[in-house]
């Protein structure tokens, strides 16, 4: 099958699930997300997101393609655009580091790898632009679907816990543990990453 992970743009963004096109928990605080979405503009506050972070920062996500059919997403960005972090109880993210924010698979295309080959896909981005790190809030407690990622799949794609909690532990991924400059990308992360064979694939969000 072809598969293709194309950056993430406001032309594409409506491959994205109708549920998550409308969704600003990452991109919005707590009061003005509940704020929009009560005035009915959750799209319209996405849509904006999107094209501000494009516009400073540049590329904040990849959607993964099958054949030409939309499957899953995922979404990162440095902590200062995702205004949701902070209210977590193991902020902040480090300095140093780019927020995983969420991922999505449809179910039927889970247990493909898919779910390692995004993180790597994010991993080569990050490491070409300089970062050094990833990190997300995990949910120790995931049941169902929901917008924070299940901390269970973030351990088994390589992060490691570096803020404890009980719910929703703070996890990271080194970028250049055993990097250095002149190394190869991709050989770097076969070292990174492609150790871990048997990860679970990433749930629905």
């Amino acid at each position: 099958m072809g598969r293709r992970f194309v950056p993430l743009t406001l032309d594409n963004l409506p491959d994205l699930p109708k549920r998550c096109r409308s969704c600003v928990f990452w991109e919005l605080d707590p009061v003005s997300g509940e704020a929009a979405v009560k005035a009915g503009r959750p799209e319209l506050e996405k849509e904006a997101w999107i094209s501000a972070v494009l516009l400073e920062w540049g590329s904040c996500g990849r959607v993964v393609y099958v054949d030409e059919v939309p499957v899953g997403f995922v979404m990162y960005a440095p902590p200062a655009y995702v205004p949701r972090s902070t209210a977590f109880p193991t902020s902040p993210v480090s300095p140093d580091a780019v927020q995983l924010l969420t991922a999505w698979l449809i179910p039927g295309y889970q247990g493909q790898g898919l779910g390692r080959v995004m993180v790597q896909t994010v991993a080569k981005d990050l490491i070409q632009r300089g970062f050094k790190a990833i990190e997300a809030f995990g949910d120790a407690r995931w049941s169902e679907p929901a917008c924070v990622l299940p901390a269970d799949h973030l351990l088994a794609v390589g992060f490691k816990t570096v803020r404890p909690h009980p719910r929703f532990p703070r996890l990271r991924l080194e970028l250049r543990s055993t990097i250095s400059w002149k190394e190869d990308v991709e050989l770097a992360l076969d070292r990174l990453l492609g150790a871990v064979q048997k990860e679970p694939a990433l749930r629905p969000l």
